[in-house]
């Protein structure tokens, strides 16, 4: 499995993944670092068949459009309220 962290998930869990034998690059690894495009970011995984791992809902809106990328992971956090 190859796959790559986008900017808004912390850097450390690439090196997590790559640890538990899963081929990860994070953004920071792109020439244009964090401030990598997400049409780049888009090309570039795909180019290498990776999957794209963001929490960023701007690619899923571009694979339901473009079914681009190929493969794409979306964290979505929730918040719960708590009543007092």
């Amino acid at each position: 499995m190859r796959v790559l962290v986008d900017a808004h998930l912390p850097k450390h869990l690439s090196g997590f993944l790559t640890a538990h034998e899963i081929e990860s690059k994070q953004t920071l690894n792109l020439p244009k670092k964090n401030a990598t495009p997400d049409y780049e970011i888009i090309r570039f995984a795909d180019a290498e068949n990776r999957i794209v791992i963001s929490k960023d809902s701007d690619f899923l809106d571009n694979y339901i459009l473009d079914t681009s990328p190929i493969n794409c992971f979306l964290f979505q956090l929730e918040t719960s309220m708590i009543e007092t």
